[in-house]
């Protein structure tokens, strides 16, 4: 018998829309049947290892109900929701029905026709930009329909983030965050080069990697790199290139956010200043020093927007929970601890930059975007 679904499992070209997809049954398995359409966002647990429980309890998942819980579902909802309303915007043809600005139009337009000399944008990467421009430009001008999405993000980062306005997108990996990442930088900043009195745009961006190697590789999106996508992918009309060139962009990754001594003291050195009695010498850097060191070129800037790769490491602990991790030994409860030390970190420096010069918006890129273990969610749920 033959198994189609192994011989031909590509049904879609990467650069258009996915309109075919293989049916798979309850258990996940193949049933040999194309189905002609998108296939819908729907959360399957990335954690499907189950657990003999202790006494009389039965085989039940490693992880709890939370994982197919009804908030899980509406995420998914939510997802296909937001798809829905980008496709019928897509589908406009007059520009002048986009509700979008000019500038904005103008890009659109480049990024879905024009004729590419080299790497031509995968579909995934424009629907990544569109998703953020119809969210940003377009939803809060179309009423109940818009507000249901502003809403959802409203509350969801209250929750999970407060006084921090998050979006997740999320790309397989190797589909190509960088590229989109220049896409956002781009569509903000000739808007905010060219509209300088709208608050929707700005031309400074902060954008916080896991370490120094994806750090390194993100340098192509400073617009005077010699290898800047800008230029190089033809991501910009060749007129609005100039534009880039006031954007402020600083790359760092998130370990720059610990607060380092401001001197070296041996113990000894510490005691004697601190004088019989008196109160722990503090030598740490204030939060002012630290964003002067890690951001100088923002410094003096408000409305900075976030881009942060492999956003799956940053997450603020649920509030009050207790950590389902109780069981965790050796290198697992380790590796729990590390994680949660990371998130706290990343996190607590984007705080800092909100409280100082104001934050308009992350933007989360990551192939996962689900809290890790240790964060008091459940792991493997969707940041929502």
């Amino acid at each position: 018998m033959t198994n189609l679904f192994f011989e031909k499992p590509i049904l879609n070209s990467p650069y258009g829309y996915p309109g075919r997809y293989w049916e798979l049954d309850k258990t996940g398995q193949p049933t040999q049947q194309i189905i002609d359409k998108r296939r819908p966002a729907e959360f399957i647990t990335p954690i499907p290892k189950p657990k003999k429980q202790k006494g009389a309890q039965q085989e039940a998942l490693l992880f709890d109900e939370a994982l197919s819980s009804q908030a899980q579902q509406y995420h998914s909802a939510i997802i296909n929701s937001v798809r829905t309303e980008v496709d019928k915007w897509r589908a406009l043809k007059n520009p002048s029905d986009w509700r979008v600005t000019p500038e904005t139009a103008r890009l659109l337009q480049h990024w879905r026709h024009h004729e590419f000399g080299g790497v031509r944008p995968f579909f995934c990467q424009v629907e990544a930009a569109e998703t953020a421009i119809w969210l940003t430009e377009v939803a809060p001008q179309l009423g109940k329909v818009g507000q249901v999405f502003m809403d959802h993000l409203a509350n969801a980062n209250n929750d999970a983030n407060p006084e921090l306005m998050r979006l997740a997108l999320k790309l397989a990996t190797g589909a190509g965050k960088t590229t989109v990442m220049a896409m956002l930088i781009a569509w903000q900043t000739v808007n905010a080069v060219r509209r300088p009195n709208s608050k929707k745009f700005t031309r400074g961006f902060l954008l916080v990697a896991p370490g120094l190697t994806i750090k390194d590789r993100l340098r192509v999106l400073q617009p005077n790199d010699p290898d800047s996508y800008y230029a190089s992918r033809e991501l910009v009309p060749s007129d609005m290139l100039g534009d880039l060139e006031r954007a402020k962009i600083v790359i760092t990754n998130y370990h720059a956010f610990k607060l380092r001594e401001r001197m070296e003291l041996s113990k000894g050195g510490r005691l004697l200043l601190q004088g019989r009695g008196g109160d722990e010498l503090n030598t740490l850097e204030t939060e002012g020093q630290m964003l002067q060191r890690v951001m100088p070129d923002l410094m003096g800037m408000s409305n900075i927007l976030v881009v942060n790769d492999e956003a799956h490491h940053c997450y603020r602990e649920k509030p009050g929970a207790k950590v389902a991790d109780e069981e965790l030994k050796g290198e697992e409860k380790k590796e729990a601890e590390e994680n949660n030390e990371a998130a706290r970190l990343w996190i607590s420096g984007l705080e800092a930059v909100n409280r100082k010069l104001g934050v308009a918006r992350v933007f989360d890129l990551s192939a996962t975007p689900f809290f890790l273990r240790g964060s008091g969610y459940a792991e493997g749920t969707l940041f929502p």
